[in-house]
């Protein structure tokens, strides 16, 4: 979990847009984080598994 003012810093406007850092709505993950959803791929797995994603189901073949 990021600190609180790491994600109140990454919210605010930036100068460029290179220095822009997408962070998980729900905890604040930088990395693994997937465009689509705008989570990290452990949130992303956790709501998935419960079924609180829309259109996503577990793959099995």
């Amino acid at each position: 979990m990021a600190k609180t003012s790491v994600i109140a810093r990454s919210q605010k406007k930036v100068k460029y847009s290179t220095r822009k850092v997408n962070r998980c709505f729900k905890c604040g993950r930088k990395h693994g984080f997937m465009r689509d959803f705008e989570l990290c791929r452990i949130c992303f797995r956790e709501m998935a598994n419960q079924g609180l994603i829309p259109g996503i189901q577990k793959s099995s073949w």
